[in-house]
């Protein structure tokens, strides 16, 4: 066994699945975390439980936020019970309901609004722009975390929050990566951009395998690898 990391380390629950798409990038940014740091053909020790998305937005949608908080509160309660040391939830939306999922458990859940906050404070930015699902735009679940961190949180006016919520909801999450969508919210960025955004969290975990670094004008900070990254260090650290 190479230190934490190794076969009798810590265990990291995960409730994926929001969509499979991001749930797949972040195993393998975890894994590539954990190889990364400790070498060889080390790997992350996590346990997965992965729900139907499809019930997820129907519940979404309809406002059902109790009826989600139930269900996730439940599958971190399995990975508790599975032996996980600590819960993420890998989505942006779902944070929602996070406090639920907290009250559920023992063992701590690792938000991911934390990392993002951490990460903007080191590169000295202090005013965000927010893309994300309207959910996470128009509710203040992840403004207000951000906002009690000292930082500036925006988000795009009303045609651009449905361009994205859309993009995301029928293309994104369905495993489709179009030029013409990741060219529309490079343009909603620039607007971010000249109301004073000095970088912009990409607020769900997916629109982080269509818009790259190189794409747009203003520094990304991308939640889902962010958070992947809190996990690696969690995975890695001495109790």
């Amino acid at each position: 066994m190479h230190g934490p990391g190794g076969g009798g380390g810590r265990l990291l629950g995960l409730i994926g699945g929001m969509s499979w798409e991001s749930s797949a990038a972040y195993y393998a940014l975890l894994n590539r975390g954990v190889r990364d740091r400790l070498g060889g053909m080390h790997s992350a020790r996590t346990l997965m439980l992965s729900v139907d998305f499809a019930d997820v937005a129907a519940a979404q949608h309809a406002g059902d936020w109790d009826a989600l908080a139930a269900m996730l509160a439940g599958a971190a309660r399995t990975l508790e019970a599975g032996g996980a040391g600590a819960v993420m939830l890998c989505t942006n939306t779902m944070h929602a309901v996070a406090p639920a999922v907290e009250a559920a458990i023992s063992v701590p859940l690792l938000h991911i609004a934390d990392p993002v906050a951490a990460a903007a404070r080191a590169a000295g930015v202090t005013r965000l722009g927010l893309l994300g699902t309207a959910f996470t735009m128009e509710r203040p679940f992840l403004r207000e975390r951000l906002a009690a961190a000292g930082l500036d949180v925006i988000v795009p006016d009303e045609g651009d929050r449905a361009t994205v919520h859309r993009v995301i909801y029928d293309e994104l999450v369905r495993g489709r990566f179009e030029p013409a969508s990741r060219d529309a919210y490079c343009r909603v960025i620039d607007r971010l951009g000249a109301r004073g955004a000095q970088g912009v969290v990409l607020g769900c975990t997916e629109i982080g395998l269509l818009v790259r670094p190189g794409d747009a004008a203003l520094p990304l900070l991308d939640t889902a690898a962010l958070h992947a990254a809190a996990g690696a260090d969690w995975l890695l650290s001495v109790s």
